[in-house]
């Protein structure tokens, strides 16, 4: 890859932080209650994007581009997990394991529905 390209990288990698910061403070500041809805929605809109790409056979510069850079970036595991593990601590096992299970299958439909999006466009 280029310097150009790492450069994109660099610059891709903090509009999808940026992007999952803003969307998760929208949600968060409107939701009520423990459930992590904001990580939800960014990693399943995330899911969704990348299966989309998966469709339609993104390959290359772009899939580092958008893929790895901006929705690498945007979704995120780790928030994921420090929640689940918060809500264990706090006592609230029944709502970490729906984030659990809830995360799973709706980011993996997320992702399923992307990729046919992609590969019937």
């Amino acid at each position: 890859m280029s310097a150009w390209t790492w450069l994109a990288v660099a610059l891709l990698g903090g509009v999808g932080a940026g992007a999952r910061f803003l969307l998760d403070a929208f949600i968060c500041a409107r939701a009520r209650g423990d459930f992590p809805l904001g990580t939800l929605a960014v990693n399943t809109s995330g899911s969704l994007l990348l299966g989309l790409l998966a469709g339609l056979t993104v390959t290359g510069d772009a899939l580092v581009l958008a893929g790895t850079a901006t929705l690498g970036s945007y979704t995120t595991f780790s928030t994921w997990m420090i929640e689940t593990q918060r809500l264990a601590e706090d006592a609230r096992a029944r709502v970490a394991a729906a984030n659990v299970v809830l995360s799973l299958l709706v980011g993996v439909g997320a992702a399923a529905l992307g990729r046919s999006i992609g590969a019937h466009a």
